[in-house]
């Protein structure tokens, strides 16, 4: 009896307990959350500007991308090589007309442009008995095609027989459904025979042209014809004659005498008569 009077006490104590010390799920807030503190106005940064325009001219090659400065040192690489071809040909031809004993012939070679919208000059080359006189070279299709006519040559060359020849080679171009133009390379050959005559200057007239119509293939389209013609060089216009007079002593130049009877002076007219 004793034993269970004390379990039947110390329950209702257990259970009292429990109660105390158990949290209260239903009464408990969580914290609210801290506030975002904003920033100060000295952080908030502008926009960076824009960089100012760089003139290319002004730039030092060290300071140049790769691709640039290659692509300078190409074009007067180039620019040398024609100079160079330019300055061979030249002293050939002197020593042709040296040898050969010729005096006063000349040559002027020109090349005019009358290709289509569909082609665009990439490289011409031109030779003069075997000796490269001319060349020019544009792998972008950018500049080349708009010059419209080039000086080949023009000086002095040994009286006879000779033969020039150009080679021309042109990129397609095309817009739409002709893009694919691009993709293609066109060779245009050209040859001409002259002669070249004493005392005289021979003309040479090459022009690139399309030949044939819409329905000749394109690879067949591009050539180059030439034109001689034996031109007599212009003489000098005659110096006029020098003026009579006393040389060294600044006396006016005479006029020539009025006709009448030799020896004899004019009488002037008296008054009344």
């Amino acid at each position: 009896m004793r034993a269970t009077t004390r379990v039947a006490v110390l329950s209702p104590l257990l259970i009292a307990a429990t109660a105390l010390g158990a949290p209260d799920d239903k009464n408990k807030k969580q914290a609210p959350a801290p506030a975002p503190v904003p920033a100060p106005a000295s952080a908030v940064q502008d926009p960076p500007a824009p960089a100012p325009a760089v003139d290319p001219a002004t730039v030092k090659p060290e300071d140049m991308p790769t691709a640039v400065r290659m692509r300078r040192l190409e074009q007067r690489t180039q620019a040398l090589k024609e100079r160079a071809w330019q300055l061979k040909a030249r002293v050939q031809m002197l020593k042709e007309q040296m040898l050969g004993g010729g005096v006063g012939a000349q040559a002027l070679i020109t090349h005019g442009s009358e290709m289509g919208s569909s082609f665009r000059l990439i490289k011409i080359v031109y030779t003069l008995d075997g000796t490269q006189v001319f060349v020019r070279s544009d792998e972008t299709a950018e500049s080349l095609y708009k010059t419209k006519s080039f000086d080949i040559f023009a000086g002095p060359i040994s009286p006879g027989n000779h033969n020039i020849a150009a080679v021309a080679t042109y990129r397609g171009h095309g817009y739409g459904v002709f893009e694919y133009l691009k993709k293609y390379t066109f060779t245009a050959n050209g040859k001409q025979a002259f002669t070249a005559g004493e005392g005289k200057i021979s003309k040479v007239e090459c022009k690139g042209l399309e030949k044939g119509g819409p329905t000749t293939p394109m690879e067949k389209r591009a050539a180059i014809e030439c034109k001689v013609t034996q031109v007599a060089p212009e003489k000098p216009a005659a110096a006029p004659a020098p003026a009579t007079g006393t040389p060294g002593t600044g006396a006016p130049a005479t006029a020539a005498p009025a006709t009448g009877t030799p020896g004899t002076a004019a009488t002037p007219a008296g008054p009344g008569k």
